[in-house]
């Protein structure tokens, strides 16, 4: 089950791993950084949706819809926005405190457009 958390609309990075990871995941991890920045570095598993498309009602990938979903993005700005845009729409959505970089940091995998180690842009 997936559940807003009390102090707002953010989860850990660790807690954004074990919500999108695994053999079944209760939610989709939904990056929100641009192509260039997806190109070269994003988490195992993650569909990519930039904000740019989001914010002028672009819609999600088919593996995204309908789902719960954990927005990330370089540092957790452009995620929250995401979020709050994804909640107008009527998504079940929260962002990631400290985005990639966070994520990169804790030492969680990173891989690029060709599934090779990648890094943060």
């Amino acid at each position: 089950m997936f559940l807003f958390r009390r102090n707002g609309l953010r989860v850990t990075v660790d807690e954004a791993r074990s919500r999108t990871g695994g053999d079944q995941p209760d939610a989709v991890l939904l990056d929100v950084r641009e192509k260039p920045e997806w190109t070269a570095g994003h988490a195992p598993g993650a569909v990519h949706a930039p904000l740019s498309k989001l914010v002028v009602g672009g819609i999600l990938p088919d593996e995204a819809e309908g789902r719960p979903l954990v927005v990330i993005c370089r540092s957790g700005h452009r995620s929250q926005r995401a979020a709050r845009v994804l909640i107008e729409r009527g998504a079940q959505a929260v962002d990631v405190e400290g985005g990639m970089n966070a994520w990169a940091a804790a030492g969680h995998p990173v891989v690029d457009a060709r599934g090779n180690s990648g890094r943060i842009a």
